[in-house]
């Protein structure tokens, strides 16, 4: 696993003004959407690309093309917010939804909601998630991509703690890690320090 972390000064910018408690529902949503879409130019540099023949005014020309279909795949409901800024860089990219909650028994994530493209098991998948804390969604996702048989998994979060970072390298090794940046560690409560707050309730107004 590699981990990434896209600190253009833009970037850095936004995520100060999310972080801010007083940023208000209107201009963190739009933050952090426009952080996705810087982030993605970043998270497409590697991916593969194939000779296609095109017809320019002049000639005809052998140029690239991206080789494999892109799938985001917003881990609902904060992952929402980052789904238009990464499909502004890639317009052509198909959107999945996973849905996850936690049994209050054995205190693990359980799937609630998936809807995926058909193509999506040879695709490339980008898991959206601004907020990487303890890493049990993000990972219980993978799994789930996993097992309908998608090979390259890369995630995608905004703010993360290393211990999120270190179950996903323990449990998916395979899979790149990109974020906006690592902070401090959890506290006692899970949540990231700094962080900035409860992603999901910022974007939409809720509590």
């Amino acid at each position: 696993m590699s981990l990434t972390i896209i600190d253009h000064p833009m970037i850095k910018h936004k995520l100060t003004l999310i972080r801010k408690i007083e940023t208000k529902t209107k201009d963190f949503y739009q933050n952090v959407e426009e952080i996705a879409g810087l982030m993605a130019y970043e998270i497409t540099r590697n991916f593969p690309l194939k000779d296609v023949e095109i017809t320019t005014p002049i000639c005809k020309s052998i140029q690239k093309e991206l080789a494999n279909d892109v799938v985001i795949v917003p881990i609902l409901r904060a992952g929402l917010g980052m789904v238009e800024g990464i499909r502004n860089m890639i317009p052509t990219a198909k959107v999945g939804f996973i849905g996850l909650y936690r049994n209050e028994e054995t205190l693990e994530p359980c799937e609630y909601y998936a809807k995926f493209p058909d193509t999506i098991a040879n695709s490339i998948v980008l898991i959206v998630d601004p907020m990487l804390a303890t890493g049990g969604s993000a990972s219980a996702a993978i799994t789930m991509l996993k097992k309908r048989g998608c090979k390259d998994i890369r995630y995608v979060g905004l703010v993360g703690a290393p211990e999120g970072v270190d179950l996903l390298q323990n449990n998916h090794p395979d899979v790149d890690v990109y974020l906006a940046a690592l902070d401090e560690k959890l506290n006692e409560k899970g949540y990231i320090v700094p962080g900035l707050g409860d992603c999901g309730d910022r974007l939409f107004g809720t509590k």
